[in-house]
C-alpha cells in the first residue's frame, strides 16, 4: 500500500500529482456532504435497500461514462476478476451495509470523525501487506487515533454496547473494509485503468447488494422504494456525485500516487463532514467531539508520515 507511486510515464494520460490533489479535495467535499445525506436517507429507506439503490445509481453513472469513452472495457484474466470480486465485496457490499447501518444507529458527526481513521488504517495495511517499517511514531499514531474514536464513542450517555456504540463500531468496520479493498485496487491499477476498475468493482458489488436485498425476508415494496422526491434527489446525489464520481477520483488517484498517499486526503472528510452535519442537520458538537477530532487527526498525521530511509 505504501509502495512507490507509479511514475508519470506509467500514470493515466493527463494525470499529474498536482491535478490529482485538486480532484481529491473536491472528492473529500462530496464525501463530507454525503455523510449527512446518507444519515438523512436512513429515515426514509431500510439500510440494505438504501445501499442497493445508491450503488445501482452509481453503476448507471459509471456505465454511461464507460459507454461514452472510446476503447471499451479491457479483457481481464481470471486472477484479475477474482481480485476485483474481493474488492467489490469489501469496498461496496460490506462497506455500504456497515456504513448505512452505522449511520442509522449513530450520528453524521460521529461518522465523519470515525472516517478520519482511514489514513491510519491504510498505514497499518502498508506495514502488514507491504512490510513497511512500523516505528514507535506510528505506534503512537495508532494509539492516538483509536483513543480519539474511543473518546467520541464513550461520550454517549450509558456508553457501551448501546445502539450508538454499535453504530460507531459498524462505521469503524466500514473504514477498515474500504481500506483493505484499496490494497487490491493499487495492485490492479498497475495493469488496468481506473475507470475499468471502478466499473467492474461497482457492478459486482451492486449485484451482491441487490441479490441480498431481493432474497431477504422482507422485500422492499413500492412505498419503500419511492418515499418521495426529496429522498430520491439525495439518492441521486449520493449515487452519482459522491459514490460514482468520488470513487472514480479515488481509484484514479491510487493509480497515480498510491493508496497510502491518497488516503491522507481523508483528513478533510471529518472537517467537511462535521461542518455539514452542524449546518444541515443541526447536530450539536461537544468538547468530546473536539477532543476526539484532535486525537484522531494527530494520530493520523503521525501514523501516515513517510518513514525515513535508513542511512547507508
Amino acid at each position: 500500500m505504501n509502495q512507490p507511486a507509479p511514475s508519470s510515464s506509467s500514470s493515466p494520460a493527463g494525470a499529474t500529482p498536482a491535478a490529482v490533489h485538486g480532484w481529491m479535495l473536491l472528492a473529500m467535499v462530496l464525501w463530507g456532504v454525503n455523510v449527512s445525506a446518507v444519515k438523512t436517507l436512513t429515515a426514509s429507506f431500510e439500510p440494505l435497500t438504501l445501499a442497493a439503490l445508491r450503488m445501482a445509481v452509481a453503476c448507471c453513472a459509471l456505465s454511461a461514462i464507460v459507454l461514452w469513452r472510446r476503447g471499451g472495457l479491457p479483457m481481464l484474466s481470471a486472477r484479475q476478476l477474482a481480485v476485483m470480486a474481493a474488492c467489490a465485496f469489501l469496498m461496496v457490499y460490506a462497506n455500504q451495509i456497515l456504513f448505512a447501518q452505522g449511520l442509522l444507529r449513530s450520528t453524521a458527526t460521529n461518522g465523519a470523525l470515525i472516517m478520519a481513521l482511514s489514513p491510519l488504517v491504510s498505514a497499518l495495511m502498508a506495514a502488514l501487506v507491504f512490510g513497511e517499517r512500523f516505528t514507535a511514531r506510528r505506534m503512537l499514531g495508532v494509539a492516538l487515533g483509536f483513543a480519539g474514536v474511543a473518546a467520541v464513542v464513550l461520550s454517549h450517555p450509558g456508553a457501551g454496547l448501546s445502539s450508538a456504540g454499535i453504530g460507531d463500531l459498524m462505521l469503524a468496520l466500514s473504514v477498515v473494509s474500504f481500506a483493505v479493498g484499496g490494497v487490491g485496487v493499487q495492485r490492479l491499477a498497475r495493469q488496468v485503468d481506473p475507470l475499468s476498475i471502478s466499473w467492474f468493482i461497482y457492478i459486482m458489488g451492486t449485484l451482491m447488494l441487490v441479490v441480498h436485498t431481493v432474497s431477504g425476508p422482507s422485500r422492499p415494496g413500492a412505498a419503500q422504494l419511492f418515499p418521495g422526491a426529496w429522498p430520491w434527489a439525495l439518492v441521486l446525489f449520493s449515487g452519482i456525485a459522491a459514490t460514482a464520481a468520488g470513487n472514480l477520483i479515488w481509484n484514479r488517484a491510487i493509480s497515480v500516487i498510491g493508496v497510502a498517499r491518497t488516503a491522507v486526503f481523508l483528513y478533510w472528510v471529518p472537517v467537511f463532514g462535521v461542518l455539514f452535519a452542524a449546518l444541515l442537520l443541526g447536530e450539536t458538537l461537544t468538547w468530546w467531539h473536539l477532543l476526539g477530532f484532535a486525537a484522531v487527526m494527530s494520530g493520523t498525521w503521525l501514523g501516515t508520515r513517510p518513514v525515513a530511509a535508513p542511512a547507508a
